[in-house]
């Protein structure tokens, strides 16, 4: 082959690659939005202005918007959904069907130009689907301008008015919001009620609503001086005629979501975090406002805890505000309900709040990865409490996951951690998988590649892709680099399919002064095996037998067992694995156990042990 041939050959070959192979991009949006809010017919008319910058190598001859709104109205695809899953939220059941006109929600959308030419545009559901009069070239930023009114439904669902805690409004997917576009294509999945998936960008938003509401929000306010008294002293705003109205002016860079809340019974606290943002708690002043102000130092603490073990913190503001229908996460903001014993409005706070990391700042796709998101925080959020309530050791930070992941294998209902979290079957599949398997994958998979890899990992995968909009791949490469581990066949089982996992001691067999152990894997997951051995003398031997496909081992976990190397790795294809330990059972070996640490999410630990133990003890590691 000539070298012009294989030159051009190659040319060929890269311009075959896919985008992201070669070169990571992703799409910038900047908003900014003045909003006018009625608190007596509860609608609001809008002004936006939206910088659109297509860093993506393609053309865009279309864009799409979410309404979110319109879910609320009877016959809607998140009502139809919500009245014949399986398994419906009780927060939602028929609630949509039976919503009056003055209680649905709605986003009208009354004029929208590209540049200063109107565009067309067709309402689908929650979706706005523009034709564009110009296609949007690789590289090229153009302005849409649009007006827009909309009214606020009834709380149901994460957003709305007028919720069981008495909160005027919780302004949550209240805007026409651009769609997403990346290496997958366009993501205007309609809104059934679960997850989201949103551009990087900046808001500036001003609210104008009546001078008797104290608003909070994400973003930094700008004019706080301006807005005087019941904003800055903990007080509830002074109420005042409606119809009067003041303006409020928030500021948000490099997030991709804005959410707000008002009410005119709200109070304002305020805690600075070290070195870290200032924490801004708003609650309605009678709803248990001891535990409110209690939470504040929880609040600092749960940033210091998370900051030092994921990662620090990067914005200046962060703000806990009462409202929702019980905990959700958005851009430096969570709304959260606020009457609540004290460790159950700690748990909403911390949950939510370490929603800044693995949703705020890593934003996965949560639709399409929902467990990286949900089970990533249920991790971390188990780990800040057990930091928080001085019970780390004592009990298992983790084992709540792992009862939840048990409860769902063996119901007969789990789906693969790749379904789409729009497609699950049922409710209980769809949250079991995302929380508790999902943290399930983290705690397992500290036990593969070990304490030490896993932690420097954590921190490594948030300080190489925040803001980036990391995937499951992503992930695996920051992990496998950490523990110079293969981990392609962890994510096959654990993620892609339902396989379980279940090991047993199958003999013993004592021979010459030594004991042949015979292991069985009776489950269909293959794992790395960490058998230990307690001699009668109360001293214990951890031998580690890797599976030949991971390529390496995790190092001795000291804290936890010496260790004695194993001749051979297990090929996973062997249903059988014998080794020779030292010592006589019965004689010099008092037990021998699969994983004591029970780390390893074994289905069946009953045959994890001989002879069988009546009681396991937890040593799942910091």
């Amino acid at each position: 082959m000539s070298k012009l041939t294989y030159s051009f050959f190659a040319l060929l070959l890269v311009l075959a690659l896919p985008a992201q192979a070669q070169q990571y991009w992703q799409q910038k949006v900047s908003y900014d939005m003045d909003i006018d809010m009625d608190v007596n017919t509860n609608r609001f008319t809008g002004k936006q202005v939206l910088s659109y910058t297509n860093n993506s190598p393609d053309t865009l001859d279309r864009v799409f918007y979410h309404l979110y709104y319109n879910a609320f109205q009877p016959g809607s695809m998140m009502d139809v959904r919500s009245r014949t899953i399986e398994d419906p939220d009780r927060r939602v059941g028929d609630r949509i069907f039976k919503l009056k006109d003055d209680e649905i929600g709605y986003q009208k959308i009354k004029s929208l130009k590209q540049g200063k030419k109107d565009l067309s545009y067709e309402v689908a559901g929650t979706i706005l689907e523009v034709t564009l009069n110009k296609p949007i070239l690789p590289g090229k930023t153009e302005v849409f301008t649009m007006e827009f009114e909309a009214q606020v439904p009834v709380q149901i669902r994460r957003t709305g008015r007028d919720n069981d805690e008495g909160v005027r409004y919780t302004m949550t997917q209240w805007y026409p919001k651009m769609a997403e576009y990346d290496y997958h294509g366009w993501h205007a999945n309609p809104y059934i009620g679960r997850e989201f998936h949103g551009i990087w960008g900046d808001f500036d938003v001003t609210i104008h609503i009546d001078e008797a509401y104290l608003v909070g929000g994400t973003g930094s306010l700008q004019n706080k001086d301006e807005i005087g008294r019941g904003y800055t002293d903990g007080s509830a705003a002074k109420k005042r005629t409606v119809g009067e109205k003041v303006e409020w002016n928030f500021v948000a860079k490099n997030v991709h979501d804005f959410a707000w809340a008002a009410d005119p019974e709200f109070v304002h606290l305020t805690k600075q975090v070290p070195d870290g943002p200032m924490l801004h708690f708003i609650f309605q002043g009678d709803t248990l406002r001891e535990n409110w102000e209690e939470l504040t130092d929880y609040g600092v603490k749960m940033f210091q805890i998370v900051g030092e073990r994921f990662g620090k913190y990067p914005y200046s503001d962060y703000s806990f505000i009462q409202g929702g229908d019980g905990g959700m996460e958005y851009p430096m903001a969570t709304m959260i309900t606020g009457w609540r014993s004290m460790r159950s409005l700690v748990g909403v706070s911390v949950h939510e709040a370490i929603h800044s990391w693995y949703q705020g700042m890593m934003a996965t796709n949560e639709s399409l990865y929902p467990w990286m998101d949900e089970g990533f925080t249920t991790f971390a959020s188990a780990y800040t409490m057990s930091k928080l309530y001085d019970n780390e050791g004592v009990y298992a930070p983790y084992s709540g996951s792992y009862r939840g992941y048990f409860a769902l294998q063996s119901s007969g209902k789990e789906e693969p951690l790749t379904t789409h979290a729009d497609h699950y079957n049922t409710n209980f599949g769809y949250g079991v998988a995302s929380y508790n398997k999902g943290a399930v994958f983290l705690s397992q998979l500290r036990y593969i590649i070990g304490e030490e890899a896993f932690w420097k990992g954590m921190k490594d995968y948030y300080n190489q892709w925040r803001f980036k909009h990391p995937n499951l791949t992503t992930f695996k490469r920051v992990m496998e680099k950490a523990s110079n581990i293969e981990l392609d066949w962890y994510i096959e089982y654990w993620v892609n399919s339902t396989k379980a996992i279940d090991y047993s001691i199958k003999s013993t067999q004592v021979h010459s002064g030594s004991t042949i152990v015979t292991l069985e894997r009776t489950g269909l997951m293959p794992m790395p095996v960490d058998l230990v051995v307690k001699y009668s003398d109360g001293s214990e031997v951890n031998y580690h037998i890797p599976l030949r496909v991971m390529r390496g081992a995790k190092p001795a976990e000291k804290e936890l067992y010496s260790r004695t190397e194993v001749q051979a790795d297990w090929p996973w294809t062997y249903p059988l694995y014998s080794l020779t330990v030292n010592g006589e059972v019965g004689k010099d070996i008092e037990s021998i156990t699969i994983d004591p640490s029970m780390r390893m999410a074994d289905i069946d630990r009953e045959n994890n042990s001989f002879p069988l133990s009546e009681e396991t003890t937890y040593k799942g590691g910091k």
